[in-house]
């Protein structure tokens, strides 16, 4: 099937996690991506297991480009990068504030050099102001954003920093979203678009829903409500844990009948979600011990036969076999060349019913180096003198 960002060619410039998976994503939708990475590589080759150049994670953040590796700071650099431009839809960089200008490619050059470009231009803490120029990385913005703040260690009550890279991926998400705006926008008026997103933006919109909701009203403010999911925690089975939420009268009804405790769904604590959210505690003691009189698959089809959440806590070894994941065939295996067979989990559109095809293998550093100059027309000559002179590693 022709797939909907056919055609649409992205130029790579960014790092790590944040724009490498937005530009993944848009590659999983049809997008053509050139990453270009300096001599060293992506930090993100050396995170994980790894075979060569090629570890886990970059393979997840960068799979179906090409990459090119040059020595941007070098001045011959510059015409590749030019000619690189001149022909992209969507350039993608996560360079802190100032860099881009450093390497000859400033919103003004960029414009000169392709005015339907999509710039998107990813920073920790935006383009401008007091903290605009610190590095960042997802645990700092993290601390800043109010992540470890809303995750506390139950027995210290310290801020904690979550063991995922969520600030890095909500901003991929934000970024693919917002290009696919600016494409669409172009479709109409022809014109090309700079996007700035901060990190920092992209994490206050994820927490501002629930975890930031007594922050909400300014005018005569209500009583704070407890902070959300403060007393949501997995529930010890006799063999596992499971996870549970019954905001709806509904659910939580069904989920007393499931534990066979009816009498809880008339105690005027819990008689509403205001009231439950206040004495959270208090309902959390009486329910423990019935989960744990249950094994977790006899709490899981209970709580499904009376129409109340819950979920089997997985371990990560265990997500990959979970009937609805092997269902869904949201884990997808792929020939990755030398380095073996891959797993990789699917990008989770379905257009008109039809999954995206898998992924394509992430590329070795600069592998495609040589096939980009030439479809740019670099000659053989030209290829030798860029790559004896340092700038282009092959």
């Amino acid at each position: 099937m022709k797939l909907p960002l056919d055609s649409v060619r992205i130029l790579d410039l960014s790092t790590v996690l944040s724009g490498p998976i937005a530009a993944a994503m848009l590659c999983d939708q049809g997008a053509s991506v050139i990453k270009v990475e300096s001599h060293e590589g992506d930090t993100s080759r050396m995170i994980g297991p790894a075979k060569g150049d090629l570890s886990a994670m970059f393979i997840a953040s960068n799979r179906g480009k090409r990459s090119i590796a040059l020595d941007l700071k070098a001045p011959s650099a510059l015409p590749v990068l030019e000619a690189l431009v001149r022909q992209s839809d969507v350039l993608i960089n996560n360079f802190r504030p100032g860099v881009m200008d450093r390497l000859g490619l400033s919103d003004e050059a960029l414009k000169a050099l392709n005015p339907r470009l999509i710039h998107l231009s990813i920073t920790g803490f935006g383009p401008t102001g007091p903290a605009s120029s610190d590095k960042a990385y997802d645990a700092v913005i993290q601390a800043v954003g109010g992540v470890c703040a809303s995750q506390r260690d139950p027995q210290t009550g310290h801020p904690m920093v979550l063991s995922t890279a969520v600030c890095d991926k909500l901003t991929a998400l934000t970024a693919a979203q917002a290009v696919s705006t600016a494409l669409f926008a172009r479709e109409r008026d022809g014109q090309g678009r700079k996007i700035d997103i901060a990190m920092l933006d992209a994490t206050l919109m994820f927490q501002w829903p629930d975890a930031m909701y007594n922050h909400v009203f300014l005018d005569e403010p209500p009583t704070p409500f407890p902070e959300f999911g403060a007393s949501q925690k997995p529930w010890k089975t006799a063999d596992g844990f499971v996870a549970s939420m019954a905001p709806q009268q509904a659910e939580f009804s069904g989920q007393c009948r499931a534990l066979k405790r009816p009498e809880v769904i008339d105690d005027p604590r819990f008689k509403t979600l205001p009231l439950r959210g206040r004495h959270a505690k208090v309902l959390r003691e009486t329910l423990e011990p019935a989960m744990a009189q249950y094994t977790t698959a006899e709490l899981v089809s209970a709580m499904r036969r009376e129409g109340a959440p819950m979920g089997r806590v997985n371990e990560r070894a265990e997500v990959i076999q979970d009937p609805q994941v092997v269902h869904n065939q949201s884990c997808v295996e792929i020939d990755h060349g030398d380095v073996g067979r891959v797993r990789l989990a699917r990008s989770s559109p379905r257009f008109d019913g039809q999954p995206l095809p898998a992924p394509r293998p992430a590329p070795h550093l600069g592998e495609h180096g040589g096939e980009i100059l030439r479809e740019l027309g670099w000659s053989e000559a030209q290829l030798v003198e860029l790559q004896q002179s340092g700038v282009l590693k092959l």
